[in-house]
């Protein structure tokens, strides 16, 4: 196995390639959890792995409770489903509130203040409402709790982590809050081991061939937490050693296609987010391509044939989707295939392209 299989079997392993799943649920259960800090790019990233997909179909499953948003992982934003928050976020969420403490201590959120503010969203949400994050900055300033200078962001997030809010469906484009015991009350709870298990199956049997410390930074957990849910997994898994790397993933993985291909992927894609070691796709020299200034913001990316090859952008004006390419190699032309995903990606928002 050299880089370029590598990259063939992570676009099968995916689902980017090969056999599409046919209900947005299956593609984020599938996959365990996908990145979405960027809500629009997340849709299409579901979208991708879904036959004839539409962007309405996926936001009917977020709006139905199908699909939970939440900060399960280092931190960020995630898409996951409903059934696996509790044991993932009893797992992950406690390195990232001791990682915590020290800035809540800076904006004074002592446990007095936290406990108050749970209670006064616990009586708010109660019975399936859903607050915008306005409202529920409001809900605090009138209880007399300060959320300037992030005091309200961390609160939100302080209690997303522990488990008694999460994102729901949006309204009127502003984004919700819910009990996430109401909204997800389907929720497995799991021993530890168990858990180690199951979010290691999850990640290598859909991201594989991937290596240790692509896990350890795709899951945000501890070396000694990760190299024991590997230990768990490997009867489940196979592996294969490049470069002095060993790869582990599922040995009913699919096969990757022979046939050239081109995919337009979103920004913040699992394809290249879920790993920490890039090379197999993407040339390190092309990297300030796709991440300009090292500032954490990614482009969506132009795949072909499993390599990163440049990146895209779209702009919606009159009603239209208009597209811009903008390959590594500037003199060189895109294949004609670059259309056929232009085509799928249009029809996934519900509107018509131009040229």
């Amino acid at each position: 196995m050299d880089h370029s299989e590598i990259a063939q079997k992570r676009l099968a392993a995916q689902h980017i390639e090969g056999q599409k799943f046919k209900k947005p649920e299956q593609v984020v259960r599938w996959m365990g959890a996908m990145q979405a800090q960027n809500y629009p790019q997340a849709l299409w990233a579901i979208g991708k792995r879904m036959e004839s997909a539409t962007q309405a179909q996926v936001e009917q499953a977020i709006a139905e409770g199908k699909i939970i948003r939440t900060w399960p992982m280092r931190g960020t934003l995630h898409f996951i489903a409903p059934e696996d928050s509790k044991w993932l976020l009893a797992l992950t969420s406690p390195r990232m509130l001791a990682s915590s403490k020290g800035r809540l201590n800076q904006l004074e959120l002592d446990d007095a203040v936290l406990q108050q503010s749970a209670e006064i969203f616990q009586q708010a949400l109660n019975g399936g409402s859903r607050l915008s994050r306005a409202d529920m900055m409001n809900l605090l300033e009138n209880s007399g709790i300060r959320v300037d200078g992030q005091r309200g962001y961390h609160i939100l997030w302080y209690w997303s982590q522990k488990g008694l809010i999460c994102l729901g469906p949006l309204e009127a484009k502003q984004q919700t809050y819910v009990l996430l015991e109401e909204w997800a009350p389907q929720a497995k709870e799991l021993m530890r081991e168990e858990a180690l298990l199951e979010l290691a199956k999850r990640y290598f049997i859909s991201h594989g061939p991937a290596a240790l410390r692509d896990f350890a930074w795709w899951c945000g957990l501890p070396m000694k937490d990760v190299r024991l849910a590997l230990e768990l997994a490997k009867p489940f898994l196979v592996s294969e050693e490049v470069d002095g790397a060993e790869y582990w993933f599922s040995g009913d993985s699919p096969i990757p296609a022979n046939d050239s291909s081109l995919h337009l992927l979103p920004a913040f894609d699992e394809y290249l987010l879920g790993y920490t070691n890039l090379s197999a796709v993407l040339p390190v020299e092309y990297s300030g391509k796709v991440v300009p200034g090292k500032n954490g913001v990614f482009f969506p990316i132009i795949v072909e044939d499993g390599q990163v090859t440049g990146t895209w952008k779209k702009e919606i004006a009159r009603k239209s989707i208009a597209f811009e390419f903008n390959p590594f190699s500037p003199e060189r032309d895109l294949p004609a295939s670059w259309q056929k995903e232009a085509e799928a990606f249009s029809n996934f928002l519900g509107m018509p392209m131009t040229l």
